[in-house]
């Protein structure tokens, strides 16, 4: 039986160039109006008792190939849960081999933070009867940015994650972050919310993250080489961000990443 492979939904990014029964050659599509590339997520489906081999045989010339060695793909069988998978690398291409016992299964670079886990993780905090929701302003592709405000002190904190789309575990960071914040019975946590003032942006690039993007927004910007200079046209993001830290102003900033090499 032969698979097929699609990456048509949220965050999905693979081109498939041929598929021969359980074996398929695949490659990474760039950033739109970018150069940029390395983040892939795709579905298998009539997967179930076959030994797939996947080969991603653009990898050479990703934005960071030394990422690439001991690297291991992330695969899923229900696109929640997520394990590592047999994954070996050489000669620019990047194979992934899995024995799978479902139907469908899902491969990522990292596991996917969604937009719907976006929503119900911004929902959820502002639930909370001591953090505020607003929204900046919405982005290129009509989608809003996030703050999310907490505690009633002096100190001006910012924390804001996922500039680059394709580092999604900045945005499960983020998750256990806001979580320990809003905890009521954290003795640690009301000491934060009674000294500080928490300014949170959960995702900086929705429309990145959306469009299945490894580090630029809709217009193929690198929001984080925007700050000195953000514009409505090239990086509205960054743009209303800054706008907002000149309001408030900002005692300490934490920008949060993720790794190649160091997941």
């Amino acid at each position: 039986m032969t698979i097929s492979i699609t990456s048509h939904f949220d965050a999905g990014n693979i081109e498939v160039l041929k598929v021969d029964g359980a074996t398929a050659d695949l490659a990474i599509r760039k950033d739109h109006l970018s150069d940029f590339y390395q983040w892939f997520y795709f579905r298998v489906d009539g997967a179930a008792g076959q030994n797939l081999t996947l080969n991603i045989v653009n990898c050479a010339d990703a934005a960071y190939p030394l990422g690439w060695p001991d690297y291991r793909a992330c695969v899923s069988s229900d696109d929640a849960a997520w394990l590592r998978a047999d994954t070996g690398y050489a000669d620019g291409v990047l194979t992934i081999r899995h024995r799978a016992d479902t139907d469908r299964v899902w491969f990522a670079y990292f596991a996917p933070f969604s937009a719907e886990r976006h929503e119900a993780l911004v929902a959820r905090s502002a639930a909370h009867p001591h953090v505020h929701h607003r929204v900046l302003a919405e982005t290129l592709d009509g989608r809003p940015i996030d703050l999310l405000t907490i505690g009633e002190g002096n100190l001006q904190v910012w924390l804001y994650a996922r500039q680059h789309p394709g580092e999604s575990m900045a945005e499960w960071w983020m998750e256990g972050a806001l979580e320990k914040l809003t905890d009521p019975d954290d003795p640690i946590a009301r000491v934060l919310r009674a000294t500080c003032r928490f300014n949170i942006v959960p995702n900086m690039n929705p429309d990145g993250s959306r469009r299945g993007h490894l580090r630029t927004n809709a217009v193929g910007t690198n929001l984080n080489r925007e700050w000195h200079a953000p514009s409505a046209e090239k990086s509205p993001e960054v743009l209303w961000v800054r706008n907002r830290m000149d309001h408030t102003g900002v005692d300490f900033a934490m920008d949060i990443h993720g790794d190649e090499a160091i997941p």
